[in-house]
């Protein structure tokens, strides 16, 4: 049923879209003259990489700077990207992986191998299922830009800030996937583009509801500032992608 759901849901996002799509295409191609697509290589259920479409919001080979996390005031984002980021069409791009089956419409979200190589077997549960356009941590982290801005370093500040939270959503979701939660959070997702503390507060019904742990809780209602703390299944704190990443 979740196939059929995906399948359904992706290809009528895409008809749907395609009027918003296509003029903001042409604006992405007519800055620069290329490809109003990034193919962003991800990791997938089972470690499989693939490719995600993704429309593309920031200037050609910005990712040969070797910099996987991008902060809201990132140099290499284009004036159209920032409405692109904005609005989140950026991610409805990933409709089409939905539709060919490299993706679900929610599911952990898929990463780069750079930080999948760093993830704890704790971790490495969040490959056994199809990585997703949404899910819980996509809400309560859909400031990631935000949080991620004048970091001196954004992809260790995101490996200390954001990945212990997001990692412990992800495999909450894991444990309690249904259809009826999926159908849930895809209108979540909708609603947090409008009003992110009506999306943040049914994030909360629906962890209380599964019976989530009170520090869970309080990781998905980010009432509090966003301190280091370890990824899921570890103790120590992540200071390096390179060699030992711990303390």
């Amino acid at each position: 049923m979740k196939r059929i759901f995906d399948i359904v849901a992706s290809a009528t996002g895409l008809l749907l879209a395609s009027p918003v799509f296509l003029p903001v295409m042409f604006l992405v191609w007519k800055q620069d003259r290329h490809s109003p697509f990034y193919v962003a290589p991800r990791v997938g259920k089972g470690e499989r990489p693939f490719n995600m479409v993704k429309l593309r919001s920031m200037i050609i080979n910005a990712d040969k700077s070797g910099v996987d996390s991008t902060g809201s005031n990132d140099r290499r984002i284009t004036p159209i990207g920032r409405f692109i980021r904005r609005y989140k069409l950026d991610e409805l791009t990933q409709l089409w992986n939905v539709l060919k089956g490299d993706m679900s419409l929610v599911g952990p979200r898929p990463n780069v191998k750079r930080e999948t190589d760093l993830y704890t077997p704790e971790e490495k549960k969040l490959l056994s299922v199809k990585p997703g356009i949404t899910d819980f941590a996509s809400i309560v982290f859909s400031d990631e830009g935000d949080i991620l801005k004048d970091q001196a370093d954004p992809d260790i500040a995101y490996n200390q800030l954001i990945r212990p939270g997001k990692g412990r959503l992800g495999l909450f979701y894991i444990a309690n996937r249904s259809l009826w939660l999926d159908i849930r959070l895809c209108w979540l997702t909708a609603i947090a583009i409008l009003s992110r503390p009506r999306a943040l507060a049914g994030v909360q019904s629906i962890l209380r509801s599964l019976g989530a742990s009170a520090d869970l809780l309080d990781v998905a209602a980010r009432e509090k500032p966003l301190m280091p703390s370890p990824p899921p299944g570890c103790d120590r704190i992540v200071t390096s992608r390179d060699g030992n990443p711990f303390i």
